[in-house]
């Protein structure tokens, strides 16, 4: 979520009025603003739900965000000799003056026990219970006077939690046993696009579902057409009043567990709870990387969640029944297709159960969507085709150009006005001034003055002189081998060759920047970080380089510091291999504040080229299409290596230890991976991606042509805010309509 003061007082329309007050009372509002932790509550991309939330109250859409309240979210980067350093993000250290407790609504959540079978229906006994206490965030829609929620839980034990078992003596270890249910909410696994199936985290998995499903529910029975009366028992009404949109398979548990509320506790009959459950739950699938998607072993399942792995097997079954009797006899689709996987541990594939249990599917870019239909749930396609959708995601234009790129954000306003922040689709209207001399240079100076501000940052920071007339090129991202790091990597190494072979050639000078969090157990991401940080060693203190050249790593990139990146950019890069990224929003970020984008066909960026024209992005390198291609002829490295005489040059350098001279062996794992195993691919566009990016130089030359190129991508980047994309959501999933009344302010009168 980032913080949170900046945005309330912009969506509440009370920033001047709050940063006169401060400026009266002797203080500076920038300097307060600092004061603030991010709350860094999930991995990767920065802030998608956060952007969603922010849209659905400005779309008056009555909407909740849930989540679990994790007392330490993704952890606090350091850079210590070049290597990653975690540290624990005790965000919540001085306190969270933004949440309020909620002890009135705390929830009871089971786990482990057994299932009982009796006379009177299924019963799940001798279960352990965690209480959920839930912690209430305020989301307030842009300027329209609605307020939504976002309700986070926090797990805590029961007082009798480990004390009945002792009567004697255990009375200290009882109480400090306590932990084992509050870890629950403790601390945020922090593995983006991986899985790791540890029963920790299937508890997080669960507690969350749970006790959001109990409190979706006890709100469906408690309103009745705005009356408060307890009146509601039949369900028959809870898919027109319910929507569930579950974000990635991390709550694929919410339909077992419905199911089991609807059968066990409520005495619906199976057909009629299913019915309810499909119609109520959705599902937004956000990678096809085999290792991201979750697979549960059902030995886990077993002991903790017992009755639900019960229901699982049940909906398995008779979906398989159904899928028999559309495709008899093809035993092989039905292998494929099954909830559970054999194997040398049984497990659950928890893709399977959201699309089974869902009514829609859907990929979050276009060119994803289609590769879900193609390839990964194929099957799943041809048996109901009508559940697959598209949601290009998007991004909120009140963080990410209102609040963190005032000066561009005035500069357009000037021009048409302040209607595009709430409907973006007005930015098209800046398309009358590309060649508009006045606006070209107001475009240009905003941007000169956000370099001129982060260069003073980052000087600050590392103590490296920047060039602020140089390029300034930024890659953002989790650091993972599919976004290829390493590509760049190759690209700079390359650049410091030829500035070294050719002293006096005219060079166009670059300050590239690359930031982003490896996971703690993922070497080769950890691997990646030090070689950045080596190269830097070099090329930042070579004096033949001089200022043509700067390489950083950006320390702990969280929200806010992609606020401060992201308005100083000059080239975005997004360069994973074709098919491999789901969509990407830090692309969008970046066209939106006036970077040019050098990228692969892929996720959106086919989207972004299509609006803004593929004449006014760099793109390079192999399609999905020549991806598939190579892979059915097999990709050899070494025949790249073999053939390009810049490439070899450059890893012959990483492997003599020209970039880690103390310790020449450093890179062996890097190059290792790059000639023998590399499933991304990076030598294959190497060439590709160096020419394109001499394309940029040249470009960057000349700043009348490249300014109006960024202006022509700010202009056509309406089609990425998340208000359209949640307003598809709204209507093509959930089946309700965004609107722009504004409500009254309380001190307004009333009719």
């Amino acid at each position: 979520m980032g913080r949170t003061l900046q945005n309330t007082m912009v969506n509440l329309g009370l920033q001047n009025a709050c940063d006169e007050a401060t400026y009266q009372l002797g203080l500076d509002m920038e300097e307060l603003q600092e004061i603030e932790e991010d709350a860094g509550l999930g991995n990767g991309g920065l802030g998608a739900p956060a952007c969603f939330l922010d849209s659905m109250a400005t779309l008056g859409l009555a909407a909740y965000g849930y989540g679990i309240r994790y007392e330490f979210g993704i952890f606090n980067q350091k850079i210590s000799g070049g290597w990653q350093v975690e540290e624990a993000d005790d965000w919540l250290r001085y306190g969270n003056p933004w949440e309020k407790a909620r002890p009135e609504y705390m929830i009871p959540v089971h786990f482990y026990g057994h299932v009982d079978h009796g006379p009177d229906g299924t019963k799940w006994i001798d279960t352990q219970v965690v209480l959920a206490l839930p912690y209430d965030t305020p989301v307030p829609g842009y300027r329209n006077n609605t307020v939504n929620t976002m309700r986070l839980w926090s797990a805590r034990a029961p007082n009798e939690f480990n004390l009945k078992d002792f009567n004697v003596g255990g009375y200290i270890q009882a109480v400090l046993d306590r932990n084992l249910a509050e870890n629950i909410s403790r601390v945020l696994y922090p593995n983006d696009n991986f899985f790791e199936g540890k029963e920790l985290r299937l508890k997080q998995e669960y507690f969350v579902v749970a006790a959001t499903l109990q409190d979706i529910i006890r709100r469906f029975k408690s309103s009745k057409f705005g009356s408060r009366d307890p009146v509601r028992t039949s369900f028959d009404a809870f898919p027109d009043k319910v929507a569930i949109q579950l974000n990635d398979t991390h709550p694929s548990l919410a339909i077992p567990e419905l199911m089991r509320v609807l059968v066990d506790t409520e005495k619906l009959d199976w057909d009629k709870a299913w019915e309810i459950t499909v119609k109520t739950c959705a599902y937004t699938n956000h990678t096809v990387l085999p290792e991201a998607l979750e697979r549960w072993p059902i030995h886990l399942l077993e002991t903790l969640l017992p009755r639900h792995l019960e229901i699982i097997y049940e909906i398995n079954q008779r979906f398989l029944d159904k899928v028999y009797a559309m495709f008899p006899g093809d035993h092989d689709r039905l292998r494929r297709m099954s909830l559970v996987e054999e194997g040398s541990i049984k497990r659950i594939n928890m893709a399977h159960l959201c699309i089974v249990g869902s009514h829609a599917v859907n990929g979050v870019a276009r060119i994803h969507s289609d590769i879900l239909k193609k390839t990964v749930f194929k099957d799943f396609y041809e048996f109901e085709p009508h559940k697959f959708q598209n949601k290009t995601n998007g991004i909120t234009p009140r963080r990410w150009l209102v609040l963190c790129n005032p000066g561009l954000a005035e500069v357009i306003a000037e021009r048409i006005g302040e209607e595009y922040i709430s409907d973006l689709d007005h930015l098209k209207k800046l398309l009358a001034f590309v060649n508009d001399e006045g606006f070209i240079r107001d475009v240009a100076k905003v941007k000169q003055e956000n370099k001129l501000k982060f260069s003073a940052y980052l000087e600050k920071e590392y103590k490296v002189k920047i060039n602020p007339n140089s390029l300034f090129d930024v890659q953002v991202k989790r650091i993972h081998e599919y976004k290829r790091q390493l590509l760049n990597c190759l690209h700079v190494i390359t650049l410091y060759n030829r500035i070294k072979r050719e002293p006096n050639q005219h060079f166009v000078p670059r300050t590239i920047m690359i930031g982003g969090k490896a996971a703690p157990g993922y070497h080769m991401a950890k691997m990646i970080i030090k070689l950045i940080t080596a190269i830097g060693d070099i090329v930042n203190n070579d004096p033949v380089i001089g200022d043509r050249l700067k390489m950083i790593f950006l320390e702990n990139y969280r929200v806010s510091l992609a606020e401060k990146v992201i308005p100083a950019a000059d080239l975005s890069e997004q360069i994973s291999t074709a098919g491999t990224e789901a969509s990407g929003t830090g692309n969008m970020k970046f066209m939106l504040n006036g970077a040019l984008t050098i990228g692969t066909m892929d996720g959106a960026n086919v989207e972004m080229a299509e609006e803004a024209g593929e004449d006014n992005f760099f793109i390079f390198g192999m399609r999905v299409e020549d991806v598939e291609e190579m892979d059915k002829k097999g990709y050899c490295a070494k025949d790249y290596y073999d053939r390009i005489p810049e490439l070899k040059q450059v890893i012959d350098q990483l492997s003599s230890g020209y970039f880690s001279p103390k310790q020449p062996q450093l890179f062996k794992d890097i190059v290792n991976m790059l000639m023998n195993h590399d499933r991304f691919k990076v030598f294959a566009d190497y060439e590709a991606y160096i020419k394109c990016q001499e394309d940029v130089s040249a470009l960057y030359k000349n700043t009348k042509e490249w300014t109006k190129k960024v202006i022509i991508n700010i202009a056509t980047s309406g089609k990425f805010s998340s208000d359209r994309t949640i307003a598809q959501y709204a209507r093509e999933i959930w089946g309700v309509e965004p609107t722009h009344h504004k409500i009254p302010a309380p001190d307004d009168p009333r009719e």
